[in-house]
This record gives C-alpha cells, sequence and structure tokens, in this order.
C-alpha cells in the first residue's frame, strides 16, 4: 500500500475531522502531521484495504485524545465518556461516506463552496479573498449550503443531535436515500 496515494485520499478529510474537534489550526496540523507519522509506522498493521479510512480515523481518534490528555485539562475523563466520543466517530466514519454525494446533488456554487471550506479546511476569510467577494457574503454562503446538506440528510436519515449539535445516532429512512 502506497502511503502518497493513501495520504493524497484521505489527508482532507483527516484535516476537517480534527478541526471539528480542535479548534486551533496550528494544533490541527501538528496533529494531522503526527496522525501522517503514525500512519506511516503502522501502515504494516493494517490486515485488510477494505478498512483502510475507519482505521486512519482511529489513528485520529486516539491522536486527539492523546492531545487533550497532553494538555491535562485537569478534567478526569469516565470511561462512559470515552465510549461516548468513540461512539460518536463510528457515527460519524458511517455518514461521512454520505457526505461527498450529497455535496454533488448541491448547486455546483454550493458545492464548491463547501468542498472548499468544509472538507478541504481552507478558512471562510481566505476563501472569500480569494473569491474576491465580501467575508460576510461567504460566511452566508457556507451557511446556506450546510442548511441544503442538512435538508438532504434529512430526507435520508433521521438524525439525533446531542445539545452541542452533535450526532449521537442515526436511522435511516427506507427508501428515501440515493445510495450513500
Amino acid at each position: 500500500m502506497n502511503i502518497e496515494n493513501l495520504w493524497g485520499e484521505y489527508s482532507s478529510n483527516l484535516r476537517a475531522f480534527l478541526q471539528s474537534k480542535i479548534s486551533d489550526r496550528d494544533d490541527v496540523d501538528d496533529l494531522l502531521q503526527e496522525v501522517l507519522i503514525k500512519t506511516h509506522n503502522q501502515i504494516g498493521t493494517l490486515r485488510s484495504k477494505d478498512k483502510v479510512k475507519p482505521w486512519l480515523f482511529k489513528i485520529a481518534t486516539n491522536t486527539i485524545i492523546d492531545f487533550y490528555r497532553k494538555r491535562g485539562r485537569g478534567v478526569s475523563v469516565e470511561l462512559d465518556t470515552l465510549w461516548q466520543r468513540e461512539n460518536e466517530v463510528d457515527i460519524q466514519l458511517e455518514l461521512s461516506a454520505c457526505i461527498l454525494p450529497f455535496i454533488n446533488e448541491l448547486p455546483p456554487e454550493t458545492a464548491e463552496v463547501l468542498r472548499v471550506v468544509d472538507l478541504q479546511g481552507i478558512s471562510q476569510k481566505r476563501y472569500a479573498a480569494e473569491l474576491g467577494i465580501g467575508y460576510s457574503t461567504l460566511k452566508s454562503r457556507v451557511q446556506r449550503g450546510r442548511s441544503q446538506l442538512r435538508t438532504l440528510f434529512d430526507s435520508c436519515c433521521h438524525l439525533e443531535l446531542d445539545r452541542r449539535g452533535s450526532v449521537v445516532s442515526y436511522e435511516s429512512k427506507s427508501g428515501s436515500c440515493k445510495g450513500c
């Protein structure tokens, strides 16, 4: 298995995942590099090429947990809390297969904005500058696009969210999903 191809295919998804858990961009960059190093060192332990994505996201999840442990938030973590975090990651991994097909169903301009901002992790301010439009204009487009994406998810699945808006469970609405 070629690490360059593997990283080229999954690094933007891993970056987006890390950004959803870590607020500081520099920390995200550091953790992404740490995930790359761990991936390189552990690639020989991968048993099945079919399970590359879950394997990578498990490495990323463990890296995030280590990051918060090293930071010493001063909060003791209960076993149930760790299980709940892993469960959230599993659900996010399952639903991540639906994101790109749903984004591709959006109008082209909206789809491109979400790909760049949410999947590639480019900041909204930077992307607005690249497009030559106002930050507030782009911010509105991103919010509208996310709302449209949520509508597509709602047409396919019933999502149960926690108080922070993270998906804690989902149930597919029979016959309403288009192949995700």
